[in-house]
Formats: C-alpha cells, structure tokens, sequence
C-alpha cells in the first residue's frame, strides 16, 4: 500500500471513497464537509492523505487545524474528522495505517495536540485518550454517555495536564451535527 498526501486531481477519487464508506445517505454529507473544509481558510493546514492499493485509491483521512482557547502556551492542534476506507478494503489495516503516517507526519510538523471525535475502542490503539477528562473541552458538548469518544493524542509530550481548554475547530466543521458520536 502507498500513502500520500492528497492533490487537486486526486479530488473526485476522494470524495468517492467518502461516500463509499460513509454509504448513500450519511456519505452526501461528509462529501459536503470534506469539501467545505478543503475549501476553508480557517482549516489550513490541512493535512489530506490517500491511500492506494495497486493505484487505485481506497482510502482518506483529513486533519485539519484547530486552536485550544484557554491556555496562555502557544502550540498547534490539529482535529482528525473524517477518516474513511471504501468497504471492500476496511478491516485490513488501511486506516491504521493512515492515521499513523498522519500522526507522523503531523508530529513532524510540529503539532502537538489532535483530536477526534471517534470509536472509543478504535482510537486508543494509535494512543489517544479521552479529551474532556484531560481538561479539553469539545466544540460542542458531548453527552455524556458517549463522552470517551471525544479524544485526544500528545504528539509532543508535556502539555497534556499543563494545558486544558476548549477546542475550536475550522468554520467549516463548526456545526453541532458534526459533533455527535
């Protein structure tokens, strides 16, 4: 498999793979969001990687930037919204092995903080924890009862416990139906 950020003319084969693995309802609506937030300034950077197999691509997964509004240390976020693997390819590693070069590339970068609002038994595996009981605060909030899957992954360690807050994310994401689990 190859990983590799993203280009214009790979647009049309990643929305494809959103509402592939979205499916017909639910995938029109990330298809719009992964659009809009290509498109906002207030997302940049974004961080956009496709996954091929034999060049065809199969999988994408998008982090976007975010700020962390109540803390005086400057550092960069990030929030992962939305991964996603077309269905004859999920279950074989395809999103893990995005998140991880995202992760690693991002850390590269210098980002010290992402979110996602995710899987709760998915997640961890890359090393995120549950945000709001580290002090991070959703966009909106999250019920409680669904409140592990508001989480968070230290790329560089030392702020988490130094630094809490509330998470703002792009303009584009920054509705309340993005932020239910």
């Amino acid at each position: 498999m190859i990983i590799k950020p993203s280009s214009k003319a790979d647009l049309d084969a990643l929305l494809h793979i959103e509402e592939q693995a979205f499916g017909e309802e639910e995938g029109g609506e990330i298809v719009e969001l992964v659009t809009a937030l290509l498109n906002d300034p207030s997302a940049k950077p974004v961080l956009s990687l496709l996954a091929f197999r034999e060049e065809k691509a199969v999988g994408h997964v998008l982090f976007t930037k975010a700020h962390l509004l109540g803390s005086d240390v400057s550092f960069s976020v990030s929030i992962l919204a939305p991964l996603a693997v077309i269905p004859e390819f999920q279950s074989r590693g395809v999103g893990s092995q995005l998140v991880r070069e995202g992760l690693r590339l991002l850390s590269e970068s210098g980002v010290a903080l992402v979110f996602v609002l995710g899987h709760p038994k998915y997640y961890p595996r890359f090393g995120f924890r549950p945000a709001g009981a580290l002090g991070f605060e959703a966009p909106y909030p999250i019920p409680e009862e669904v409140a592990e899957a508001w989480m968070v992954q230290e790329l560089h360690p030392g702020l988490i416990g130094r630094v809490s807050g509330k998470v703002v994310c792009a303009q584009a994401l920054d509705r309340s139906e993005y932020w239910r689990e």
